[in-house]
């Protein structure tokens, strides 16, 4: 599903991915972890065409993203994305958020949009808020909309970035658990979180990024027993 190879990207002449080469295969939950401009969310939006890389080559869902004249368009009805902000239309309720993209993208009928936003709302257990508007809801609950909204347009992979950041423990538990849902339904997922409890139970690749590099990967284990200095002082120190 995606497959970084030898990927370098720079922001003026700071080397934010310094050769990076990972992979993600179909049903698989992969999370990104590591310090704040180790290159995970940079590595996120190039995944979703948001970056382009400098070199190297990278290709998701069979679609050359180091090309030139990639189908974003195409690209993004296959990748969604769900970031820390919600970036909910305050003046539409949860309903009409959801069916928003598949009435405009997808050119789906009013009845198959309902039927669409219906069946995402309950995938994340929201099946109740329909009609409400995104002020009427808790943090938690206007993430859930937001994955909701990326699960209707029907992607075979999502990405999330950092969603729980700005949210309280509390908060934080339903929308993980909302996640843990879609990976026992077999979303292929890549994530980066700081959450690294639940890294461990719903991955089935850490990679954890130090100086814009992959610098240790593996199962969850690699939390428990850190093959490098580095990734052992990122695990104890609680980040």
């Amino acid at each position: 599903m995606i497959a970084f190879t030898d990927v370098q990207k720079s922001f003026g002449a700071l080397k934010v991915l310094n050769h990076v080469s990972l992979e993600v295969f179909q049903g698989q939950v992969v999370s990104l972890i590591g310090r704040s401009g180790s290159g995970k969310s940079t590595a996120l939006r190039c995944v979703n065409g948001l970056e382009k890389i400098d070199a190297g080559t990278l290709t998701v869902c069979g679609r050359a993203l180091h090309e030139p004249g990639v189908d974003l368009r195409g690209l993004r009805k296959d990748v969604g994305i769900v970031f820390q902000s919600y970036n909910l239309f305050p003046h539409l309720t949860v309903a009409q958020n959801v069916m928003l993209a598949p009435r405009k993208v997808l050119k789906c009928c009013p009845r198959e949009a309902v039927d669409i936003a219906s069946d995402a709302l309950a995938r994340v257990g929201l099946s109740d808020k329909l009609d409400y508007y995104p002020e009427q809801l808790s943090g938690g609950q206007q993430q859930r909309v937001a994955i909701a909204r990326s699960l209707a347009m029907r992607p075979r992979l999502i990405l999330f970035d950092e969603v729980t950041s700005a949210l309280d423990p509390e908060l934080t538990g339903e929308v993980l658990r909302a996640i843990e849902k879609l990976a026992a339904d077999g979303m292929t997922m890549l994530l980066v979180t700081h959450e690294m409890a639940f890294a461990r139970s719903v991955s089935d690749q850490v990679v954890f990024m130090h100086h814009g590099k992959v610098w240790e990967r593996g199962s969850p284990d690699i939390l428990t027993t850190p093959a490098t200095p580095e990734l052992q002082q990122f695990v104890g120190s609680g980040l």
